[in-house]
């Protein structure tokens, strides 16, 4: 059987997206759990740990807070423990260039894609590791999408945006947005619309991406795009 110890360095060796939660106060005072927050199951249990609680403790991992909750005759703090979010940018452009340095500030796993092998180079992009040169399906290979990835589309060419659109159609990721102008944006839906999607799957899409601070330069409309990412991820919609 895992120890709670045991259950606690494995999350933190494995960069897992769990959570510790300890009782500090009423019955039972420093008991503590064990959550898997990939799969919301318990890794150690702890009688106190009923399904009301597990829900309550789950909400709190999605916003990645470490706080103190209240149970009916306990309190608890809850230690969350999650690895950096990844943000895929398609397209390498300027905006690109502003943009993944401050993504990776934010603590952002960043991952630069783009077909054009003189586009995503070191010397372009030196702060950041994963660089990947081809078609956006060699970069959903190596990295797929799940609930805590952050899709950026910065190119307008359907041979990067249909692939990357199939792929969020099928696992929905935290937040995906596409450059373009408003007109472009609704020719995007109009395309997608007839191939199938749903108002809710439309709806999904950020376009154009970025908060409306009325951007110009490219400096500009990364601070936007990274904007409306950090207030997607702290639950600001």
């Amino acid at each position: 059987m895992v120890t709670a110890m045991q259950a606690i360095e494995r999350l933190v060796a494995d960069g897992s997206f769990g959570a510790v939660v300890t009782v500090i106060e009423g019955a039972d005072v420093g008991s503590f759990a064990v959550i898997d927050g990939a799969s919301g199951t318990r890794v150690v249990d702890a009688p106190w740990l009923d399904d009301a609680v597990l829900a309550e403790v789950l909400d709190v991992l999605a916003r990645e807070e470490s706080i103190t909750i209240a149970s009916t005759d306990r309190r608890l703090f809850v230690e969350a423990f999650a690895p950096p979010p990844t943000m895929l940018i398609f397209g390498a452009g300027h905006v690109a260039q502003i943009l993944a340095p401050i993504a990776q500030k934010a603590d952002f796993r960043v991952v630069v894609s783009d077909a054009r092998t003189d586009w995503v180079t070191p010397e372009r992009f030196p702060e950041i590791k994963d660089l990947v040169v081809g078609w956006p399906d060699r970069a959903l290979e190596r990295f797929p999408l799940d609930g805590r990835t952050y899709v950026v589309l910065l190119s307008h060419d359907r041979r990067f945006e249909d692939p990357v659109f199939a792929a969020v159609r099928k696992t929905p990721p935290a937040y995906v947005g596409a450059m373009g102008s408003r007109r472009t944006h609704a020719g995007r839906l109009e395309r997608l619309a007839t191939d199938g999607w749903t108002s809710v799957q439309l709806d999904r899409i950020r376009g154009p991406i970025g908060l409306d601070l009325h951007a110009k330069t490219p400096a500009e409309t990364a601070v936007a795009i990274m904007a409306e990412v950090i207030s997607t991820r702290r639950g600001g919609g």
